[in-house]
């Protein structure tokens, strides 16, 4: 062979070898989630940083929303396309008549979510006619009204304070006795005053299934791109699985995403449940148990119609689409 023929065979090649990743980096989807720190989500930050998602498809970058109730008009209006949160915050828009649908249970609050107070406060029932911050619009809205119920209080019997989760901390400073927040949130604040000012009053391991998370995208986005929402799906899974092989490694990373020491990482894990794909499919079947969103969705609409944040508990089935778990759970 001459070598002007072996060049142009090279030059070949190498055209051919640059069309192939020019297809293949325009086969890959830019995907905006967004999310809030929670150490739940700990196999997507692992999944971002390992590049997990690129593998199927998606290029995911993790938008973090200070306050969480403005998620879903953002997924909504296509700011962004897809998001973690809880919920109680998809049964809300889907009965203000928004179309987020859950295609995935990600993890349940089981400890993780805490109402922290003064230590002067001895009991639920000693906040009677006290300050509280919570936010009003999200999760732990709904742990604040579990626990005064069960001290058989309403929530007009505490001067209620609307914050976000970030700013509880300022707000028990200030003066309030008691917030209701999730982690890291709730260790910054139980560092405060050298460790001796606040403690845990009740946690969510108190009301397993009530602080559900899940994976949410519009339906219209559902509609014309399910091989994105299964690309999501699929980094996560593998995500959740380097968590479980290489613990340390994934800490580190976890740490790094949500401000942390890898320590805090561990312990806040401790607090939370990630669903594996086993039982993922049964949190879309009608059960009474909290690992059923028709049980789970049941109680958090009696407490956000009683609140009157709803008119009335949307059908549970319009809030998911089941079939990409189906599919998921026969390749696993």
């Amino acid at each position: 062979m001459t070598l002007t023929k072996f060049r142009h065979g090279l030059s070949i090649v190498l055209m051919a070898a640059l069309l192939t990743v020019t297809t293949l980096a325009h086969a890959v989807q830019k995907i905006r989630l967004g999310t809030v720190a929670w150490i739940g989500y700990a196999p997507f930050y692992v999944a971002v940083e390992k590049g997990f998602f690129r593998k199927h498809g998606v290029d995911v970058q993790l938008q973090d929303f200070p306050d969480p109730a403005l998620i879903p008009s953002a997924v909504v209006s296509g700011g962004i396309q897809g998001a973690m949160y809880t919920y109680d915050l998809v049964i809300t828009a889907v009965a203000k008549g928004q179309s987020l649908r859950v295609v995935m249970p990600i993890d349940y609050s089981n400890g993780a979510d805490a109402i922290v107070a003064d230590q002067s406060v001895r009991s639920v029932a000693d906040l009677k006619g006290k300050k509280v911050a919570y936010p009003f619009s999200t999760c732990d809205n709904l742990l604040v009204v579990y626990a005064l119920e069960q001290a058989g209080l309403r929530e007009s019997d505490v001067e209620g304070i609307d914050t976000t989760p970030e700013n509880v901390a300022a707000a028990l400073t200030a003066g309030a006795a008691a917030g209701a927040t999730y982690e890291p949130n709730i260790t910054q604040i139980l560092k405060l005053g050298g460790g001796k000012k606040y403690k845990v009053l009740l946690d969510s391991s108190a009301a397993p299934g009530l602080i559900t998370d899940v994976l949410f995208f519009d339906r219209t986005f559902i509609a014309k791109h399910p091989d994105a929402v299964r690309g999501v799906m699929q980094g996560y899974l593998d995500g959740l699985a380097y968590l479980k092989a290489q613990p340390d490694e994934s800490r580190r990373i976890v740490a790094r995403a949500m401000s942390v020491t890898p320590d805090e990482v561990r312990m806040q894990q401790a607090g939370v449940a990630n669903i594996p794909v086993s039982d993922m499919a049964g949190y879309f079947v009608k059960r009474d148990d909290s690992k059923s969103l028709y049980k789970v969705g049941a109680g958090i609409g009696n407490i956000l119609v009683r609140r009157a944040q709803i008119d009335a508990l949307p059908k549970i089935e319009d809030t998911f689409d089941v079939r990409f778990v189906h599919e998921i759970s026969k390749s696993h």
